[in-house]
């Protein structure tokens, strides 16, 4: 694990100002995504939104719980890469577009066939094209899993990771604990809203939903395959999967993280040489801002990601120079 240079804004103290600042007050501008539906096997699709193309690697975005490219995490890291030479791809989970999936079954934190899915798709086209992954909470969980169980086979340059619930059963005792409980029900509202929109659940057994977790015992787990809520965070969570990672990644993660306790940390022992842990001693869940004024905030882990992304880029070139 390594000492982290992040300092929050003295005009954003404590963990819920670091989380809520950049969902409320941060402005989205609109990058010029183009929308790609993609098929899936099983009859259903999922939406991929693209920057304009070009001929720098790729970087293959992952948003978290009921997020979408508009979140401002995904605009932001977009523009940060677009800024280092790259191209990006926000991969909505299904049903997440704003358009409904087909199937009753949705997504889950731990379902790593779709993005197994897309990134065998994105390597067809283009087998020559350097390509990495970052993933922000949710999302962070089903990209370190899948790494973990890819292993070498996993065809990455590189890989980030923000804000991972390591382990959901812990995230989901947190999420349902003081003022954390906030979070809870816009979450779970923005779930009851998508699921009534497919009509595939009663009513009645969705307004009887008070928690994450009763929504993963009804809901999630019976729709995915899962005996029952245990049963889901204990085959879905990533963190014993880290060991199992072969290819350079970043955590960037804060110990103040609202959505979870540092109980739910991994160990130094469980991580994979090759996993660098960014550990901050603040920084909320998806916030870690900084900067000066509100009006010059800079996220820290924009930043940290670009920076770590050009180093392996560059060391690979270094190892595999183009032929002349």
């Amino acid at each position: 694990m390594r000492a982290s240079s992040f300092r929050p804004a003295w005009w954003l103290p404590g963990s819920h100002l670091q989380t809520l600042w950049p969902n409320l007050i941060r402005g989205r501008r609109a990058s010029e995504l183009q929308r790609e539906r993609l098929e899936l096997p099983d009859g259903d699709f999922l939406d991929l939104d693209w920057t304009p193309a070009h001929d720098g690697p790729l970087a293959i975005i992952l948003h978290g719980l009921e997020g979408s490219s508009r979140s401002h995490y995904a605009r932001g890291i977009v523009q940060a890469l677009q800024q280092r030479g790259w191209r990006c791809v926000v991969v909505h989970f299904r049903g997440c577009s704003g358009v409904p999936n087909r199937l009753a079954r949705g997504y889950h934190a731990g379902d790593t066939f779709d993005f197994d899915y897309v990134v065998k798709v994105l390597r067809a086209r283009d087998s020559s094209r350097a390509l990495a992954a970052v993933g922000y909470s949710l999302g962070g969980n089903v990209l370190l899993k899948w790494l973990g169980e890819q292993g070498f086979n996993a065809p990455l340059l590189a890989a980030a990771a923000v804000s991972v619930p390591f382990d959901l059963r812990d995230a989901a005792l947190r999420l349902n604990t003081g003022l954390s409980r906030f979070y809870q029900w816009v979450l779970l509202r923005s779930l009851r809203i998508s699921i009534q929109r497919k009509d595939k659940i009663d009513a009645a057994l969705l307004t009887s939903l008070h928690s994450l977790r009763d929504f993963d015992e009804h809901v999630t787990a019976p729709l995915h395959g899962f005996k029952n809520a245990d049963d889901y965070y204990a085959k879905s969570s990533c963190r014993e999967f880290l060991h199992g990672i072969r290819v350079p990644t970043l955590i960037v993660h804060a110990l103040d993280d609202p959505f979870m306790t540092p109980a739910a940390l991994p160990t130094a022992a469980e991580l994979s040489p090759l996993v660098e842990m960014h550990l901050t001693a603040a920084g909320g869940h998806v916030g870690f801002v900084s900067g000066p004024h509100p009006w010059r905030a800079r996220y820290f882990h924009e930043q940290r990601i670009s920076d770590f992304f050009f180093q392996q880029l560059a060391a690979s070139a270094a190892i595999n120079p183009p032929p002349r």
